[in-house]
């Protein structure tokens, strides 16, 4: 589905966002103020916990960047997709699985997130 093309890129954009305010404003257009996020390392809702999660990673890796590893599979305003963390125009550190789904305003509502490498 294009529109989860969007959705993702969006995602993808808010955390790559290391400024603060770049990151509020990403956070208001394409998340719900009611977003829950989940992954084995943290348990976030609404925009300020997400943002706060996003800067924790920033602070952990300096200077990575997350790319897109493998494009969505979307159905019913949800998407899965596989995501890769590192140091730019190079290979993911980090890989991940993420699953988001979407309000009925296109805005991503709840995230559920799966690591599948990580650094030793």
């Amino acid at each position: 589905m294009a529109e989860f093309d969007d959705t993702v890129t969006a995602y993808l954009s808010t955390w790559n966002a290391t400024d603060a305010a770049e990151r509020q404003a990403l956070l208001e257009q394409h998340w719900a103020p009611g977003v829950t996020y989940s992954d084995p390392l943290v348990e976030v809702s609404g925009h300020e916990g997400v943002s706060g999660a996003i800067e924790a990673v920033h602070n952990q890796f300096p200077g990575f960047v997350f790319t897109l590893v493998s494009g969505p599979d979307a159905h019913h305003r949800q998407a899965r997709f596989q995501w890769g963390l590192g140091p730019r125009d190079a290979d993911p550190v980090v890989v991940g699985f993420d699953v988001l789904a979407t309000d009925g305003q296109g805005r991503i509502q709840t995230v559920l997130g799966f690591l599948d490498r990580v650094p030793a």
